[in-house]
Parts: structure tokens; sequence; C-alpha cells
């Protein structure tokens, strides 16, 4: 007994292959690391070939400069998607999606019991997956690990995806005619319109065929996580109670967040990273609009080349960051014709940066989003308000967040196709400190919530320590099973 009590939990962790999920499973690692675990961190191949090729080299163990600084036990490890590296998975994306679910847990599985074989010690005794993963309770059971589902992503998103089942037997999802009243009987949720749900519950039967491989995730991953010994969520107690008081009636759920820190020497970046130091060196306080749709949402040539006209419009200043595939991988030009001579002097388009570093800098005074969470996370840290423009499934359900009930940002637009006058408007209204001052006000609250909760008293890391006892016992209790 007193052998497998002093063993340290051995956590392996497997982020979903895409930058805004890493990001937080690398932070959430070296957290865990340095409260006494031993983490074996999993990026797959092609997540890994994408950050190497961003340093113009092999990445190598990304690891390993924290691993040295922090005296950690931090192991890394690369696993096949089932695809080569050549395949254009941005492209593909059904397909690829195919593969997450019925190819990569056999590589996983295969590489647990690899480790196994090699007698590591400690030995691999918990599994920390990503809550997209619709395999986690299946690899869990099968080699009798604890079985934590990480949810990368704000509490209502989740509690809405786990009363699917209300949504449906009500009749606002995968019905042959939507309803289009109001959604109130969502434990923890006062009130939300269709149009606030997640792009994925906002299709009936007669528009959308909810057999496809992306439904099928969705059905399979978030009926998986109610079999999950613990969830943790990337978000605060004080922000959204409801949410996560009406997830904790039903199994363990901590909020840990904001998953975030101001320095990392992980290497994560999917792209080349430009510097903008010296380009905003020099200018005014709060004057500069930064401008960013994610690692991984896609957008419109027609909204691509009408955003431009509305930075022009504005008159103000800006760094746009635009991936070569934000949109599509085979189309190159997507810029209007003259656009790079007209922004000289006042804009910059780069491919990418490091965002944390260029939002830190008290030059930059509002931020464009996609409403990705780690953006929303990290604008309010630095204390910046929101122009939204949601892009991507979840982030209509962020937006509400934002502009509904924190009060920290104002639509990008109200329609479906943005103008160029909208985007002018909207812009000048955001970087104006008259007209913003309320939301600057809001944020500041929401900012002052969000970094008390990582204070040694504060909600979440409170939350954290709870679970990392919480999980120590389960772990031992397993391995006490096991022993007999």
């Amino acid at each position: 007994m007193g052998r497998t009590k002093s063993r340290k939990p051995h956590a392996m962790m497997i982020p979903y292959p895409l930058q805004g999920h890493v990001i937080p499973f690398v932070h959430l690692a070296i957290k865990l690391a340095s409260h006494g675990f031993t983490i074996t961190f999993v990026n797959t191949d092609s997540i890994h070939h994408h950050i190497s090729t961003a340093r113009q080299g092999d990445a190598g163990d990304i690891f390993s400069e924290a691993r040295n600084s922090g005296n950690l036990d931090i192991r890394y490890t690369t696993v096949s998607d089932g695809f080569p590296l050549e395949f254009d998975r941005s492209l593909n994306h059904d397909q690829f999606f195919e593969g997450i679910i019925h190819v990569f847990p056999a590589h996983v599985d295969d590489l647990i019991t690899k480790i196994s074989r090699q007698g590591d010690d400690p030995p691999v005794t918990c599994l920390i997956n990503d809550t997209f993963y619709v395999w986690s309770s299946m690899i869990c059971e099968k080699h009798n690990l604890v079985n934590v589902s990480f949810w990368t992503e704000p509490a209502l998103v989740l509690n809405l995806y786990y009363h699917m089942h209300l949504l449906i037997s009500n009749g606002h999802f995968k019905s042959l005619d939507n309803r289009e009243d109001v959604i109130d009987y969502i434990p923890g949720v006062n009130a939300i319109e269709p149009k606030d749900l997640m792009s994925y519950l906002q299709v009936s039967d007669k528009d959308v065929d909810t057999t496809t491989v992306v439904y099928r995730i969705i059905f399979k991953a978030f009926t998986d996580v109610k079999k999950a010994d613990f969830v943790l969520c990337n978000t605060v107690q004080e922000l959204e109670p409801d949410s996560l008081s009406a997830l904790q009636a039903n199994q363990p759920v901590y909020a840990i967040g904001p998953v975030i820190s101001s320095e990392s020497v992980v290497p994560t970046s999917l792209w080349t990273e430009s510097d903008c130091t010296e380009w905003l060196k020099g200018r005014p306080t709060g004057s500069v609009l930064y401008v960013s749709f994610g690692s991984y949402a896609h957008v419109g040539k027609k909204e691509i080349v009408e955003i431009a006209h509305g930075l022009l419009l504005s008159g103000l200043s800006f760094i746009w960051v635009l991936r070569p595939d934000i949109v599509s991988s085979d189309v190159p030009d997507f810029l209007p014709t003259g656009f790079m001579d007209q922004a000289e002097g006042r804009g910059i388009v780069v491919q990418w940066c490091c965002q944390k570093a260029v939002i830190s800098n008290p030059v930059i005074g509002g931020f464009l989003t996609h409403c990705g969470w780690n953006s929303i996370l990290e604008s309010v840290w630095c204390g910046l308000p929101l122009l939204c423009y949601p892009l991507l499934t979840d982030q209509f359900t962020n937006r509400k967040l934002v502009v509904d009930d924190w009060q920290i940002g104002i639509n990008l637009c109200d329609k479906k196709m943005v103008t160029r006058d909208e985007v002018s408007v909207n812009i000048k209204r955001l970087m104006n400190q008259e007209t913003s001052s309320e939301l600057r006000s809001n944020v500041e609250k929401v900012k002052c919530h969000i970094k008390d909760a990582v204070t040694s008293v504060g909600s979440s890391d409170t939350n954290f320590n709870s679970f990392v006892g919480e999980v120590r016992d389960k772990i031992e209790t397993k391995l006490c099973h096991i022993m007999g």
C-alpha cells in the first residue's frame, strides 16, 4: 500500500489537433507537472510538423526549455492521426474528422500499450483528453485509466451540448421545422434565443443531414463526456456560475480558467510569427486595432474584401493577422487590389504573430475577433474591448457572452454579410474612448474576476487544487484495486 501511495500520478494528455486547443493543454500540462504530476504530452505528427515548419526546423521536444527551467517531469511524443503529413486537413475536413473517429484512437491505443510495455515508472494512470474526442471512455476502460475530460471553451457551450436531448425533445434542434421561440428549459441557462445557439444546433432535419461526420462527433462526444471521472473547464466560476452549477449537479466539474500564461516557453504556433514590436513603437496609446480570426476559422473572399475596405475607410491604424489559408488553402489572392499601398504607414498585414505579446502592448486599443474563447480570455486579460465577428460553430454563443451577458464587446454586423460601411462605423465606435467608455468599464470588471480567480485564494486556483487532490485519490484507489 505504501508503495502505491508513493507513486507519482502519470497523466497522458492529448489535445484536439487545433492550435486553440493545443495552447491551453500545454499550459495545463506545465501546471500539473509543477504540482508533482508526470506528464506524457501527445501531439499529432501533423501538428508537430506545423510547429517545426513555423520554427524553420525540427521543433524537437517542445517542452525541453520548460522542463529544464522548472525541473518538470514532462515527456513529449507524437502519434499519427492516420493521414500523411502532406494531406490537406483544412480542405478535406470531413475525411479528416472520419479519421479522428475511426483511425486516430487505434494509434493512441497502441501508444499507451507501448508505454505500458516499456515499464515506465510511474505507469500511465490517467488520460486527460479533449472533450471533442469520442473515444476517451473506451480507451480509459481498456487501460484502467482515470478519465479526465478537458473542455477548452466556455461552460455555457458545454452546458448546451450536454443538454442536446432537451433541445431535440422540445423541437429546437433536429426537427423538421425548428421552433424559433426563446429556449428557457436548459438547466443553468435563464433564456437563450435559437440564433445564439452554436450553429450546429440551429439546423433542422429538412435543411441539414445530421448523420454527417460532424454531427456524429457531436452526438458521441457529448455522450462520452458524461462517463468522465472529472471534467476540467477553461472558464471562471464567477463568470458562469449557473451553467457550471448545472453541470456540477451531474458529475465533478472544475472551473480552472483561464488556462493561459503570460510567458510560455513552449512553441505552439503553427505559422511563422512576425515580430510587430518595431512597427508598434512610437504610436499613441490605444490607437491601433488588432484584427485576427484565429488559427482555424475560414472567411469568404467577399467578406475579406469588405473588411479590408472598412479598415481603410475607418482611417485608423491596424495590425491584421491573415493566415495564408484564411479563405481556402487553394485561394492565395484574396485582398482587394491596391490594399497594401493604401494601408501603408498606418496598417500592416502579417501571416501570424504572438497574439499575447501584441495585444498586451499599450498601443493596442481594441480587438476585432472571430470570438474564439482563447482570444476572448486573452483580450479581457489585457483590458481590451472586442468587436465580434463570429465565424465558427460555437462562436455565436461566445458572442452572446461577450455582447449580451458581459457587455464587453459589440457586433461587427447584425446580418450574415458584412459591409464596409458597417465595418468602418463599428471600428470607430470601438476605438473611440468616449463611445466605448462603458465597454471598457465592463472589461475592467470582467478582468478583475479573471485575475482574482487565478490568485492563490481565487476560485480557479482553489478548484485546481481540489481537482489535484481528487484525481490523486482516484488514481490511488485504482492502483490499490489492481494490486489487490
